[in-house]
């Protein structure tokens, strides 16, 4: 979020300094924000968050001058999946911010009792088929895609039908959260 924001203080100072300090005080305060993460990650006590990657991603889209799309629907998610869908969504909308040259970024999250999924389309130019995803474990989409197939997931990268580029990922629901729609075990009748 850092680097995206400054690129765009970047692109904006020549024209609008107004706008461009407005993405620099973003930054003092998602660094900031970054830095208690950090902090609190260090010592186990944050889950990561799809829907704090969400408003992520509408900020860093919207600061981009990417109209940003986003939809979710379906029941709540584990910790894990809430996790890994949210380390996709911040790749693939810094893809989009960095790479794509889109107007308009879509985000769909659709849950259900035994599956979530998450598409991510942008209508840029898309990816060069010379270029593969960044390789090192743990970042780009190929590090991603390990991580979900370890998970028991899948995640698929690459043209969008209308153009464009689409990251697709899908994720099991486990049995036990299955199984208990209630896991805390609080009475949710009246």
């Amino acid at each position: 979020m850092i680097v995206v924001k400054s690129e765009a203080a970047r692109r904006l100072a020549p024209h609008d300094m107004d706008a461009a300090l407005e993405q620099v005080s973003d930054i003092e305060s998602v660094g900031r924000q970054a830095l208690t993460e950090i902090r609190e990650a260090v010592t186990g006590y944050r889950e990561g968050s799809l829907a704090t990657e969400l408003d992520r991603a509408r900020s860093a889209l919207s600061a981009a001058g990417i109209e940003p799309v986003v939809h979710r629907s379906g029941p709540p998610l584990t910790a894990q999946s809430e996790a890994l869908m949210g380390w996709v969504v911040r790749e693939s909308v810094t893809n989009s911010v960095r790479h794509s040259g889109a107007s308009r970024c879509e985000i769909e999250v659709e849950g259900s009792p035994e599956h979530v999924r998450l598409r991510i389309t942008d209508n840029g130019r898309g990816m060069p088929a010379d270029r593969e995803p960044r390789s090192r474990t743990g970042t780009g989409l190929k590090g991603l895609t390990e991580r979900l197939a370890q998970a028991g997931g899948s995640l698929e990268a690459g043209p969008a039908e209308r153009g464009g580029f689409r990251v697709l990922a899908g994720l099991p629901v486990p049995e036990a959260s299955r199984a208990s729609p209630n896991p805390a075990g609080h009475n949710l009748t009246p």
